[in-house]
C-alpha cells in the first residue's frame, strides 16, 4: 500500500533560502491552528512506531510528525489550503491519538487534527459522507425515535441530578439496542433522560468541533450531574468538555461502583465455552484508552467472568475510526488485519468492544475473515454472565 509522502522542504540553516528570508517579509500565519500547540512538536519522531498509518506504508507524509510539517506549512502559507497533500492527509489520519501517549514534548496532536479538519472541510471539500451525518445526528427527534423503533432503554423523562444519568449513543441505540437495556441489569437506579442530543464527538473530529463544544453543553444542561456512556469516543469527548469528574465511561462507573460496594452488583457467574472457561479479547476504544488514560476498567469486568487474552494489537486502532472506515475503506481494513488474525491465532471465543464504530468495524471484519468469534460490548459479555 502506498501513501502520498510530498512534504514542504525545510529551510536549511545558513542556506540561499534562509538567506533569501532575511530580504523578504515573513508572512503573518494564518491563525488557523492554535500556535502553542503548533510549535510543541520538536519533530523527534518518537511518533512514528506507533501510528497505524505510519506503519502500513512507512510514507513520513503518513506519520504525525509528517503531518504536523504540512500544518506548518498551511499556516505559513507555504501550502495553498487545496494542495492535493493536504486535503488527502487531514482525512488519511486515524485521529487515534495513540502518538500522543508517548510524545516527550506533550503534543497534543488530536486538537490539532480538529483545527485542520475545521479548516480543510469546509464547503466542497467536506467529504459527502461526514457532512451526511453531521447533519443527521442534529436532529433529536430522529434519534430518540430510532432507538424507540429499535428497542433500546427507553427515556424516563426529565433528569434527576441526584441519579446517573445513562447516555444513549446516537447510532448505537438504533444499531445495537440492546446495549442500553443491559447497562441497567447493572446500575438499576440510573434514568435515561428525555431528549438526549448529540454530544457532539461526531462533529469534532469531522469539521465541526465549534458546533460540537455547543451541543455537548446542551447535553450537560440535559442531564445535569454524573452522566454514564457507552461510548469510549463518547465518553472522552464528553468529559473533555464537560469534566472527566461529571462523564464516566460504563467500564470505570461499573468498576469503581463495584470496589466501593460489591453487594450492590448482580451476582456474575464464569462464563465457560464446551465446559471450558471462555477466551475473551478486548479491543480498547482509542479515545477511550490514549484521550482519557482508561485502560485497566475494562480488563478487570472481563477477568471477573472469562479467560481474558491480550491480543498485542488492543491498544492499536481497529480502523473504524469515526467516518474513516467509509472514507478510507482500505487502508481501514490494513489497520483491522493484525487484530483478526491475532483473533484467530489466541482462539478466542468473545471479542469485546467499547464503542459502536469499534463493534460495527469488528463485526464487518470478523465476517470478512471468517472468524467464529463473537463481538459483543463489554456489557453484553457481563449479561452473558448474570447468573439465573
Amino acid at each position: 500500500m502506498s501513501g502520498t509522502s510530498e512534504l514542504p522542504a525545510p529551510v536549511e540553516p545558513g542556506g540561499p533560502a534562509a538567506r533569501a528570508t532575511l530580504t523578504e517579509p515573513v508572512p503573518a500565519p494564518l491563525g488557523i491552528f492554535d500556535p502553542h500547540l503548533l510549535a510543541a512538536c520538536i519533530s523527534c519522531g518518537f511518533c512514528l512506531p506507533v501510528c497505524p498509518t505510519y506503519a502500513q506504508t512507512k510514507a513520513e507524509a503518513d506519520s504525525p510528525r509528517g503531518r504536523i510539517t504540512l500544518m506548518r506549512a498551511l499556516e505559513e502559507g507555504r501550502l495553498d489550503a487545496d494542495d492535493s497533500t493536504l486535503q488527502a492527509q487531514a482525512g488519511r489520519c486515524l485521529g487515534c491519538r495513540r502518538c500522543e501517549t508517548v510524545c516527550p514534548a506533550g503534543v497534543k496532536y488530536g486538537e490539532l487534527l480538529e483545527q485542520w479538519r475545521d479548516h480543510q472541510w469546509r464547503g466542497r471539500h467536506t467529504p459527502p459522507v461526514a457532512a451526511a451525518l453531521r447533519a443527521g445526528v442534529r436532529v433529536t427527534p430522529a434519534l430518540t425515535a430510532g432507538g424507540l423503533v429499535r428497542g433500546a432503554a427507553r427515556p424516563t423523562g426529565a433528569a434527576d441530578p441526584a441519579r446517573p444519568h445513562l447516555m444513549l449513543g446516537c447510532l448505537e441505540r438504533s444499531l445495537f439496542p440492546k446495549v442500553s437495556k443491559a447497562v441497567l441489569k447493572f446500575v438499576p437506579d440510573a434514568d435515561v433522560p428525555a431528549g438526549q442530543g448529540c454530544c457532539g464527538a461526531l462533529h469534532a473530529h469531522n469539521g465541526g468541533s465549534v458546533e460540537a463544544a455547543a451541543m455537548a453543553a446542551r447535553l450537560g444542561e440535559t442531564m445535569p450531574g454524573t452522566i454514564v456512556s457507552t461510548s469510549g469516543g463518547c465518553a472522552a469527548y464528553l468529559a473533555h468538555q464537560l469534566g472527566h469528574e461529571r462523564v464516566k465511561e460504563i467500564s470505570e462507573f461499573l468498576l469503581a461502583q463495584w470496589e466501593a460496594d460489591p453487594e450492590s452488583m448482580p451476582s456474575l457467574r464464569r462464563l465457560t465455552i464446551d465446559g471450558r472457561p471462555a477466551r475473551v479479547g478486548l479491543k480498547d476504544s482509542c479515545q477511550l484508552r490514549n484521550g482519557l488514560g482508561v485502560i485497566q476498567p475494562p480488563r478487570t469486568l472481563i477477568a471477573k467472568v472469562a479467560d481474558y487474552v491480550e491480543l498485542p494489537s488492543a491498544g492499536v486502532c481497529c480502523g473504524g475510526a469515526g467516518t474513516y472506515s467509509m472514507l478510507q475503506p482500505e487502508m481501514s481494513k490494513a489497520v483491522l488485519d493484525p487484530t483478526l488474525v491475532q483473533a484467530r491465532e489466541a482462539d478466542l471465543d468473545y471479542l469485546v468492544a467499547l464503542n459502536v464504530v469499534c463493534t460495527r468495524q469488528l463485526q464487518a471484519g470478523v465476517k470478512r475473515a471468517k472468524l467464529r468469534v463473537k463481538v459483543v460490548h463489554l456489557v453484553e459479555l457481563l449479561e452473558l454472565a448474570l447468573s439465573d
